[in-house]
């Protein structure tokens, strides 16, 4: 009896270890992106299709240090990217209220210019599989797929090297990737 419950969990093991889980089929990258609309803090409702066309970078962040690193960083891809076909705005994704969204803002070492929007219900953390992994940024192209993601890691999640990825997006056009 036992070599017959053997050959299973040998199978089971050996599907484990040679097809790993990546954060690349985690978070998407590849696919179309799952839209959204929420308030900004300055009250209107802004939505992942309200930039059909564009190359938007978007970053989930909660209330923390590295999300004020990472949605400074944000800044300044906004303002490297201004004038260009691209839109940058943040999500505080962990459903903070918007006093306290305000108030984190107010701590940033830059003045946020780009849309900073509030998800009380916490739907971009369920759309993109947030919550531990923050803060995270994409970057959609004119089609509406994630071609680039990046997570807690400024290091690799930059300006230069969202810039980076965005500038191949505006030099393909309207060209599939």
């Amino acid at each position: 009896m036992k070599k017959i419950w053997i050959a299973p969990f040998a199978l089971l093991a050996f599907i484990l270890a040679t097809h790993p889980v990546s954060a690349e089929g985690l978070f998407k990258v590849g696919e179309k992106a799952p839209s959204f609309a929420l308030t900004a803090l300055t009250g209107e409702t802004v939505g992942l299709d309200t930039f059909k066309g564009k190359v938007v970078v978007l970053g989930l962040f909660h209330i923390c240090e590295p999300c004020m690193v990472q949605g400074s960083a944000l800044q300044k891809v906004s303002e490297m990217t201004k004038g260009k076909d691209v839109a940058v705005f943040g999500v505080n994704s962990s459903g903070d209220s918007k006093k306290n969204v305000g108030e984190f803002l107010s701590a940033f070492p830059v003045k946020v210019t780009y849309p900073y929007l509030l998800d009380p219900n916490k739907v971009t953390d369920k759309l993109y599989g947030g919550g531990k992994f923050i803060p995270n940024v994409y970057v959609i192209d004119r089609q509406g797929v994630i071609r680039w993601q990046r997570v807690g890691n400024m290091d690799l999640a930059g300006a230069e090297a969202i810039v980076a990825e965005v500038e191949k997006l505006l030099a393909a056009g309207s060209k599939k990737m």
